[in-house]
């Protein structure tokens, strides 16, 4: 299955991870997911706020 999705490693304090596994849980999603959930909504607010955020600089 081909993907356009860039694998990454992040680091977490162990009780940050615990919660935000458990709030993925609760919505039914995958880590995975919640992460990217929680993102957009950051770059969504962040551009918002400042304007479309150019990714070609």
């Amino acid at each position: 299955m081909a993907t356009d999705k860039i694998q990454t490693g992040i680091r977490f304090h162990e009780e940050m991870l615990k919660k935000i596994t458990y709030i993925a849980k609760k919505n039914h999603r995958s880590l995975n997911a919640q992460l990217e959930h929680l993102t957009q909504e950051c770059i969504d607010a962040y551009e918002q706020q400042h304007g479309k955020i150019n990714t070609e600089e």
